[in-house]
């Protein structure tokens, strides 16, 4: 494995880590403790250190299999990075919630279903610059720091927003890092994020770097994904498109012989302001494909 320094946190991130929405029951299976546990033992083993969770990646289910996780392990062997700012209220149904008082209480919320005394990167998850631009909350924030219960604090992009607004003001509101969706179908983040990113001294977290599996190669342009699946309510036409464009991809860019998904997280990983990506597993099999990423001699180290 190799890391990174996260921005300015001190942070040695493994430049794979671990996304666990998947956990929360929305890209149609139900996981079991017995599961997570062993994707986690293989990712610790391959010398991941890094998972990203959320709030509402069920109503703190996959914080819930994490912390039950970490609570049989050792804590100080793991970055947790989790966020803030929407409840869960069903499938694929989100509350907003910004207001100091609410965090708060989402904070307390989600050490108890960590079973830790603290989170490593707490994130601003997918708000507007409405939502962003509330003193309140980062004053409430910055004494949860001085309390103890955050070690740093992260900003992750809506894809609905531009995100230059928050990543230029995240040095004000004390953050040290971005997360944002950045793949080879989606590379927005180059042209503004990016840049200011590497101004600020911000680490950077790309998330859905296998463009929600579309880049492992798996599908052809006519896939169905079954009722439970996130994918099931993407844009048919515009999977259709993505899916042919990932066809010419891989006939054009992937090397013979190269594991598609493994390419395309190594894809992710050359650009110099990209710290880690944290790509979803559903199996210990993927958890070890996603970590021989890391030996491809198109990664650096940190």
């Amino acid at each position: 494995m190799k890391y990174r320094k996260l921005g300015s946190t001190g942070l040695n991130v493994s430049v794979i880590g671990v996304g666990t929405w998947q956990f929360g029951g929305e890209w149609g299976k139900d996981f079991t403790q017995d599961e997570v546990d062993a994707m986690l033992d293989k990712a610790g083993e391959l010398g991941i250190n890094l998972i990203d969770t959320a709030e509402c990646y069920g109503d703190h289910l996959s914080e819930k299999f994490i912390g039950s996780y970490l609570s049989r392990r050792k804590r100080e062997d793991w970055i947790v990075a989790t966020k803030f700012g929407h409840h869960f209220s069903g499938h694929l149904k989100r509350e907003q919630l910004w207001s100091a008082d609410n965090v708060l209480k989402q904070l307390d919320d989600s050490l108890r279903a960590l079973q830790t005394e603290y989170i490593d990167l707490y994130q601003f998850h997918s708000g507007t610059d409405a939502d962003f631009d509330n003193d309140k909350l980062w004053n409430m924030l910055d004494a949860q720091k001085r309390a103890g219960k955050i070690r740093h604090l992260g900003v992750s992009i809506s894809t609905a927003n531009d995100g230059v607004h928050q990543t230029s003001s995240a040095p004000e509101i004390g953050a040290e890092a971005i997360q944002v969706v950045y793949n080879r179908l989606e590379r927005q983040p180059e042209e503004k994020l990016f840049p200011l990113c590497k101004e600020h001294n911000l680490g950077v977290l790309a998330r859905v770097p296998l463009a929600s599996g579309y880049l492992s190669g798996k599908y052809k342009a006519d896939a169905v994904f079954q009722a439970g699946d996130v994918r099931a309510n993407h844009d048919a036409k515009k999977r259709e498109e993505q899916l042919r464009l990932v066809a010419e991809i891989a006939a054009n860019e992937v090397p013979a012989g190269l594991n598609m998904a493994q390419w395309a997280l190594g894809w992710c990983l050359q650009h110099p302001a990209v710290t880690s990506v944290i790509p979803g597993c559903k199996n210990v099999e993927q958890v070890v494909s996603n970590a021989q990423a890391a030996d491809l001699d198109i990664v650096a180290k940190g």
